[in-house]
């Protein structure tokens, strides 16, 4: 199985443990998630994070409706944590979230480990395009919501 990987970096002008609370919150994936995926938390009421939690979604990608569970498999508070993909739309999806204290903010770095199903020419036709357009997506409400 080919794998390939994305990582990027967002510095906010905000405390750790501000941005790390924001992150603990499951559902606050819906918000950092681009509307065109139609992304929804189907896991029912409060969600505590800890390793082994799981989390279930629904997405629609290019309009086919997808299921997803993630597990978390690392958590430790405001310094890091890891979701990966049990079922969904990739054949491995490992996500590792890291939280840094920069001067007066905090660096938010994501490391993502995933293979596509259609290998090496779906990655290159479509899904690192759309890998890159949901991080830039999340860059973007983050900036706003947290006035950076």
């Amino acid at each position: 199985m080919k794998t390939f990987s994305y990582g990027d970096e967002l510095v906010l002008p905000v405390p750790l443990e501000e941005v790390f609370s924001f992150f603990a919150e499951a559902r606050n994936l819906e918000k950092l998630t681009p509307p065109w995926l139609r992304f929804e938390v189907l896991t029912e009421g409060p969600i505590t994070m800890a390793p082994g939690t799981l989390i279930d979604y629904r997405i629609h990608w290019r309009g086919i409706p997808l299921r997803w569970r993630t597990e978390i498999e690392v958590w430790e508070p405001n310094r890091r944590f890891v979701d990966r993909q049990l079922r969904g739309p990739y054949r491995l999806w490992r996500h590792e979230h890291l939280f840094i204290e920069r001067g007066d903010g905090t660096a938010i770095i994501d490391r993502v480990e995933y293979a596509p199903f259609g290998g090496a020419l779906a990655n290159r036709l479509v899904v690192a395009r759309d890998v890159e357009r949901i991080f830039a997506f999340r860059h973007e409400v983050l900036r706003r919501d947290f006035g950076a």
